[in-house]
């Protein structure tokens, strides 16, 4: 287990000659949150690491995540300071100001993983699945419209499960549309620099999924 025996706390540099292997990334946060469920999260000197992060940052992974409160995405994958860059939004959905910041991150700074997280329980995928209308909320969750509609007729929208299945199927559709619309991050991909790839997160285990 790559991280079990990290003596001091992690460091940019320590991390360096692993960060261009995209297994490597997605096996870091696996293993974070093998220990997160387990109640083994590394005893972080957090002053440390501030302190050794604080004139560079190389994080290894970009995550894409929702706001809920309940998925914080550090904690949940047992990671430290400098780490891992992170976007939140309602329901995980994309814009080209997170396809700008996913670009900066792996063409920039050596990010090797490009994660979606979708969660279940998600309200904003509930909220697309009873078609709310509310201000700007009202645009957010029409991008999630189509997930629900090939999920399912409206007669199976009561189903147990279904909005958990919607919530998944948006992820995938949102790794799909970072390649389709990033030349920049589909060329990445294709070179075997980057990893696109999507998890769920289950908000009553604490569990990662990765699809």
């Amino acid at each position: 287990m790559e991280d079990t025996n990290v003596q001091p706390p992690e460091t940019a540099a320590s991390r360096e000659p692993d960060r261009s292997i995209p297994d490597v990334a997605l096996r870091r946060l696996a293993e974070g949150n093998a220990r997160f469920v387990a109640g083994r999260a590394m005893d972080r000197d957090w002053p440390s690491e501030v302190r050794a992060n604080a004139d560079r940052q190389q994080p290894f992974a970009f995550v894409l995540g929702c706001i809920d409160s309940r998925v914080p995405v550090e904690v949940i994958f047992d990671r430290g300071v400098g780490d891992l860059f992170i976007a939140r939004v309602a329901g995980n959905v994309l814009n080209d100001d997170l396809l700008g910041s996913m670009e900066f991150a792996c063409s920039m700074m050596g990010a090797s993983l490009v994660l979606v997280l979708g969660h279940t329980a998600c309200g904003a995928v509930e909220g697309a699945i009873g078609e709310v209308e509310l201000g700007h909320l009202t645009g957010l969750v029409r991008k999630i419209q189509a997930s629900v509609e090939a999920e399912g007729s409206e007669s199976a929208r009561d189903a147990d499960g279904f909005s958990d299945r919607v919530a998944e199927r948006n992820v995938r559709a949102v790794v799909a549309s970072v390649r389709d619309r990033s030349p920049v991050l589909a060329e990445l991909e294709r070179s075997g620099k980057v990893v696109l790839a999507g998890a769920m997160y289950d908000v009553g285990t604490g569990e990662v999924r990765f699809l």
